[in-house]
């Protein structure tokens, strides 16, 4: 016999890096994430009987489950390594039900970051399989599958077939819908700023218009602002009051689940998917050559934790001082507060060494690898920095008792932001405004002074990165769950993306009345939160799952038959497309189908003429002139721009043509985003225009 422990974890990439650390005793081999979970066809839910689940292997798992039951039967222990968290201890549970072990033998192994000391420390602690976290992970399965395998197929029968419900991606929907209600009924309000350019010696400074004799004064009309112009009668004005500040700024702390995505969809444009999945191949372990071999980069990416280790910070300690000086590290720094329902089991998001810098290993990594490194570990070393330290000022100026105020600010002490600086979900970095030397009793004179008239703006839509920030503050779901809700409301085309912002669609708008006149609690965001809380107290032995299940399932099984009842079949009615078929000519109809609206031949199923719906933007093709420029989409959604006569004329661009030339060299303008707004630029040459904000 090779070996005399098998360890068997979930992923093939960690199994190799681990069995190198662990030595020729052992054999480690994965599952490949769940062998066992509840049957597709059906409910799968013995509700009369304890909401039992009826466990099946998973189809397709037959030769793993065979291999390891092989491997486990050569071994004189077996150890059972899943990730770790309450899916991963469910995994090990999984497991030793398949492989007939012991669950009171401590058998299970976990650790945060795949290193060798970590994975090496870890086997001198191995525990029992923790049923209370096997138990929380089954009634959110469970809850999930009476949810979802309950109102779908309602859906179906009531509105068209391939719709879905969920717990939490009802919610996140009802949430988009709403915030696209607000947009619906805003109603703009005018209001004015008047900003003035002013000049102390040659140093230009801005300062805006704040009120009159002391008192702050709103501008709502151009009436308002014609009463203060009328005061202003000269180009001097008296520095009345400085005032000047010292102003502490702290880091962020380290990376959380959700914070991580939410940054990364900021700084990086990553999706939630994505950065969940670069994240899993920085954890499971990267090749770094030099006789290193496989290391696992960071700790694991699925907590609501922000503590470091010990170990963590005496080493980022080292660093900082080594690299930047004794100043530049926080000694007072206080742990921060564990937000409320945090599993605490694990740490937060870092690098599993602060040595290793992201220059250090960038031969390594691909692009994306690199840049979510880089912003980890960033964001971790920050995190442990002083505070910086910004000099703030502001002055008062006035004229016939009109004041306008200056703010100026600079940076005195840089601190954290030598490494990193927290993004903004605006995306407005700050910057310095330096105001020039002054001082109570000078006079400064004023070189330019324009009103502006303003309206206020509706709130924005959600971006993926401001949807997972607001379902983490409402308490909804947990941040593993994030990316595939996000997925799936998506796929079903209850919303779409525009402009990276979530638009709900048609459907989803009547998926979502539907959900809340027949099952209200399941749309309530605080019904949701307490449920997330009552699946925290399973975990922590404080709530028995089936009493949990059992509160909710009664409810709900009454508004079910009341929405079986009562509910009735709901027509998506075809519209006119104006023009006929081309095969048989009979009228055109606009349809809704599982990817959006589309043309389709009312003379169906005898006639099954489609076509896409065309968006045209209003521009002449510029190589062909005869065409038209229409949106088209890449089969990754991305959207492009084309010639509505192609094949015949091929011109393509990713960026919008606007239908000017340039002034340049004659070729065609574009529109291209910018950080601050839209810029027109030239498809050829260097020719831009300035941003139009």
């Amino acid at each position: 016999m090779s070996y005399k422990y098998l360890v068997i974890v979930e992923s093939p990439a960690k199994a190799k890096t681990i069995e190198k650390y662990l030595g020729k005793n052992y054999k480690v081999v994965a599952s490949v994430g769940h062998i066992r979970d509840l049957p597709k066809s059906k409910m799968g839910i013995d509700i009369e009987n304890n909401f039992e689940p009826h466990y099946i292997n998973i189809r397709g798992k037959g030769p793993v489950i065979k291999d390891l039951k092989k491997h486990a039967k050569k071994a004189q222990k077996v150890y059972l390594a899943a990730d770790p968290d309450r899916e991963g201890e469910a995994i090990a549970w999984h497991l030793a039900h398949i492989l007939e072990l012991d669950l009171e033998d401590n058998n299970r192994v976990v650790f945060n970051e795949i290193t060798k000391e970590a994975v090496k420390q870890a086997f001198k602690e191995p525990r029992k399989i923790n049923i209370d976290l096997v138990d929380a992970q089954q009634a959110r399965r469970i809850l999930d599958r009476l949810v979802g395998y309950s109102i779908s197929p309602l859906l179906w029968k009531k509105v068209k077939k391939g719709l879905s419900a969920g717990r939490v991606q009802s919610v996140a929907l009802k949430m988009i819908i709403d915030r696209e209600e607000e947009i619906r009924q805003f109603k703009p309000e005018e209001y004015w700023s008047i900003p003035g350019t002013f000049l102390k010696n040659k140093a230009k400074f801005s300062a805006n218009f704040y009120g009159v004799d002391g008192k702050k004064v709103k501008l709502s009309n151009e009436n308002d602002v014609k009463q203060i112009t009328e005061k202003l009668t000269g180009r001097d004005y008296d520095v009345v009051k400085v005032t000047k500040k010292e102003r502490k700024r702290n880091p962020a702390n380290p990376f959380t689940t959700s914070s991580l995505q939410q940054e990364a969809a900021r700084k990086l444009n990553f999706r939630t998917r994505k950065t969940m999945m670069v994240a899993q191949q920085l954890y499971e372990g990267i090749k770094l050559g030099k006789g290193q071999g496989t290391v696992g980069l960071i700790t694991y990416m699925r907590t609501d934790s922000t503590r470091l280790s010990d170990t963590a910070k005496s080493e980022a300690y080292d660093f900082i001082v080594e690299t930047y000086g004794q100043e530049f590290f926080d000694s007072k720094k206080k742990p921060a507060k564990r937000a409320e329902g945090a599993q605490d089991a694990h740490e937060a998001i870092r690098p599993s060494s602060v040595m290793r810098t992201p220059e250090s290993i960038k031969e390594y990594l691909d692009k994306d690898q690199f840049k979510l490194y880089s912003l980890i570990w960033s964001r971790m070393v920050a995190s442990l920095m002083s505070p910086a330290i910004m000099d703030t000022m502001r002055v008062d100026l006035t004229q016939n008792g009109v004041i306008f105020v200056a703010n100026g600010s600079k940076v005195k002490f840089p601190g954290f932001m030598k490494v990193y600086v927290e993004g903004k979900d605006e995306g407005k970095e700050e910057k310095d405004n330096i105001l020039p030397d002054l001082e109570v009793g000078d006079v400064v004179k004023s070189v330019d002074i324009e009103p502006k008239q303003h309206f206020t703006q509706p709130p924005a839509r959600y971006s993926e990165a401001t949807l997972v920030k607001t379902l983490e503050e409402q308490g909804v779901g947990r941040p593993s769950t994030y990316a595939p809700t996000l997925e799936t409301i998506q796929r079903r085309y209850y919303v779409k993306l525009n402009a990276r912002r979530f638009e709900p669609t048609e459907l989803g708008e009547i998926v979502n009345t539907i959900m809340c006149e027949y099952f209200p609690q399941i749309v309530d965001t605080t019904f949701t939160a307490e449920m997330e809380k009552d699946l925290d107290a399973i975990a922590e032995h404080q709530e028995q799952w089936v009493d949990v299940i059992s509160r909710f399932y009664h409810p709900f099984s009454k508004e079910l038959s009341t929405a079986e009842e009562k509910m009735e079949k709901i027509q998506i009615k075809d519209e006119p497309a104006g023009f006929d078929c081309e095969v048989c000519g009979s009228p055109m109809v606009i349809k809704l189908g599982k990817y959006g609206k589309f043309y389709a031949c009312s003379n169906f199923p005898d006639c099954r003429n489609t076509k896409a719906i065309v968006k045209k933007i209003g521009v002449t093709c510029p190589t062909c002139k005869k065409g038209d420029v229409i949106e088209k989409k890449t089969k990754k959604n991305r959207i492009f721009y084309g010639c509505d006569r192609y094949p015949e004329c091929e011109f393509t661009s990713w960026d919008k043509p606007i239908g000017r030339d340039c002034p340049k060299c004659n070729h065609y303008l574009v529109q291209k985003k910018v950080r601050g707004g839209m810029q027109i630029i030239c498809s050829n040459c260097d020719y831009q225009e300035d941003v139009q904000k």
